[in-house]
């Protein structure tokens, strides 16, 4: 005679099989945006998730988002401890949902964006310098 296990509950949430190509990272970063093209729109929000090929960001703007964008993400990390670095992404709108764009990155680099900290820079004691 066989024996037979108990069933486990499964969910559909079990058998859903993650169709992103790349792994997405949930960081909640500042965000500045331009829509590239007619109007030049630009405002602000902050990243949902990021991937090497693409961004979620919320932004507070309701009206439709489509086309070509450029995000400048504030990043969370000083270039060799004392400068400021961003992220700029160029890509293309793939989805707008309640609140949130989504964006397929075509172009992405790092920019410094300048001291992080103008007072530690200006006091050497509190910057000892590197051998």
């Amino acid at each position: 005679q066989m024996s037979v296990a108990p069933i486990a509950a499964w969910s559909f949430d079990d058998f859903l099989v993650e169709r992103r190509a790349r792994q997405r990272f949930p960081l909640a970063l500042a965000v500045e945006y331009r829509l590239l093209g007619r109007g030049q729109r630009r405002g602000s929000g902050r990243t949902r998730n990021i991937s090497s090929s693409g961004v979620l960001f919320e932004v507070a703007d309701l009206q439709p988002f489509s086309g070509g964008i450029e995000l400048m993400v504030t990043w969370p990390c000083l270039l060799d401890d004392e400068c400021a670095l961003k992220l700029v992404v160029r890509g293309r709108i793939v989805r707008n949902e309640s609140g949130g764009v989504a964006i397929e990155s075509t172009q992405h680099e790092f920019r410094t964006a300048g001291p992080a900290n103008r007072r530690k820079r200006a006091n050497p004691q509190l910057n000892p310098a590197k051998p």
